[in-house]
């Protein structure tokens, strides 16, 4: 699939690897992509937060830049016409797979009804239990959510209107100011310190 992604503004990724005070590590990667507010469509996400070599939380969500209430068209156009739904069905049916419950109140808000917030724990099948799942299961489901985000937002023009895309860029505006301080504000203590993260 080739396209020009013209309505990305940016991308964000990021590693992080801490040894906890507890002796476990703790790896989080995420990517986030956001798209210019000429668009109205939904951006990307996708986080990895691995603290024992057979537990991971899986969050892959491609979260709306709308009520989705008062828009019915844009939940339909989005999440339902792409089939959405069936990737987190999939994940959600292994076994081993729990549905995660995100601490943040204001996190739960921004997700998708289509969201994947998942905790994957093999303790009996061991880490290559994990290492199986994750290639088999968890990387082709991020791959065709990636593939549905490219080929139904970001390579999609969609005009919006000037009042509409004030709206959007404050909302965006907002939701990423929000989103940096509350994953800054929880994650720096607790990795680094109250010492080190002030």
């Amino acid at each position: 699939m080739s396209c020009i992604v013209r309505p990305i503004n940016f991308i964000l990724g990021s590693w992080l690897h801490s040894q906890l005070p507890t002796g476990t590590s703790l790896n989080i990667a995420s990517l986030s992509a956001y798209l210019r507010p000429s668009t109205d469509a939904p951006n990307f996400l996708i986080e990895f937060i691995q603290s024992s070599p057979t537990s991971l939380i899986l969050i892959l969500d491609l979260p709306p830049r709308k009520d989705l209430v008062l828009n019915p068209d844009y939940l339909q156009l989005f999440y339902e016409d792409t089939g959405l739904d069936k990737y987190r069905k999939a994940i959600e049916e292994l076994p081993e797979v729990r549905p995660y419950v995100m601490s943040s109140l204001f996190f739960r808000s921004l997700v998708s009804p289509t969201s994947i917030i998942v905790r994957v724990d093999t303790e009996s099948g061991g880490p290559e239990r994990l290492e199986e799942i994750i290639a088999n299961h968890v990387g082709p489901v991020a791959r065709d959510v990636i593939r549905v985000w490219l080929d139904e937002c970001a390579c999609k023009e969609r005009g919006v209107g000037e009042m509409e895309r004030g709206n959007i860029e404050k909302r965006d505006e907002l939701v990423e100011k929000k989103t940096i301080d509350i994953d800054l504000g929880s994650s720096l203590p607790r990795l680094f310190g109250q010492e080190i993260a002030r």
